[in-house]
C-alpha cells in the first residue's frame, strides 16, 4: 500500500479488491429477447429441422405448394374452389355433400352425380333446375340456379369432377370438351329442368 505523506489516513485511497459486479439487468433483457428471436426464426425458416427443406423455402408447405401438380389434382383444386368459394355450392349441398334433409338433394351416393355419362348434370349446372325430384330414394321439391352465364366450361367440369369424386363418390372425370358440346347443344333451352324432361335426354347426349 503507497501512502502519501501528504494526506490524512482517512484521505488515502483505499486498495483494490477482487470480486464481481453483478450484471446489469438491460443484459438480461437483451439476451432473452435474442434468444426468443432465434427460437421464432428457426420455427419459421427452419422446416421442421427436416433435410428435404432449403432456402428459399421455409416449411414443408411451401415446398409442396411450389411443386408440379398432376393435372388431376389441379381439377379438383380447381373444383374445390368454384364449391366452396365462387358458386359456394356449399351453402345448399354442404361441405360433406350430403345436402340439407327435405330441401336440397344430396351429393354423395347421388344416381344423378354418379351417372356413367354426365351430360344430365351439365345440363342441370349449365341452367338450373326446379320442382321435384328424388334423390336416394328421398323427395326434394327445390330450385337450382342456372351458371350458364356465370362458371367457364373448365369451371363447370372441374366442379362437377370435384362432386363425383369427392366424399367417397367414385366417377370419372367431367371434360371441358363435354361441357363445351352441351352448352353448344342447349343453346336455344330456355328455363330451368325440371326431372321429367331431363329423364328423357340419353345419358351419352
Amino acid at each position: 500500500m503507497n501512502l502519501d505523506p501528504n494526506k490524512s489516513p482517512a484521505q488515502q485511497e483505499p486498495e483494490p479488491t477482487t470480486g464481481s459486479a453483478p450484471a446489469p439487468v438491460w443484459l438480461f433483457v437483451l439476451v432473452a429477447l435474442l434468444a426468443f428471436w432465434g427460437m421464432g426464426f428457426l420455427d419459421s425458416h427452419g422446416g421442421g429441422f427436416q433435410p428435404v427443406v432449403y432456402a428459399p423455402y421455409s416449411s414443408i408447405k411451401e415446398l409442396e405448394d411450389d411443386q408440379p401438380r398432376s393435372e388431376g389434382k389441379k381439377v379438383l383444386l380447381l373444383g374445390k374452389f368454384v364449391y366452396d368459394e365462387k358458386a359456394k355450392c356449399l351453402a345448399c349441398h354442404q361441405p360433406t355433400g350430403l345436402g340439407t334433409p327435405g330441401q336440397y338433394p344430396p351429393l354423395v351416393g347421388s344416381d344423378w352425380v354418379l351417372a356413367k355419362e354426365p351430360g344430365r348434370i351439365i345440363r342441370i349446372v349449365l341452367d338450373g333446375f326446379q320442382g321435384p325430384v328424388t334423390v336416394n330414394g328421398q323427395p326434394f321439391n327445390n330450385v337450382m340456379v342456372p351458371w350458364r352465364d356465370t362458371l367457364t366450361d373448365e369451371e363447370i367440369a372441374a366442379v362437377l369432377t370435384y362432386v363425383r369424386q369427392s366424399w367417397g363418390n367414385n366417377a370419372t372425370e367431367v371434360k371441358t370438351e363435354q361441357v363445351k358440346a352441351i352448352r353448344e347443344k342447349t343453346a336455344g333451352h330456355s328455363g330451368q329442368y325440371f326431372a321429367v324432361e331431363l329423364l328423357k335426354v340419353p345419358e351419352n347426349e
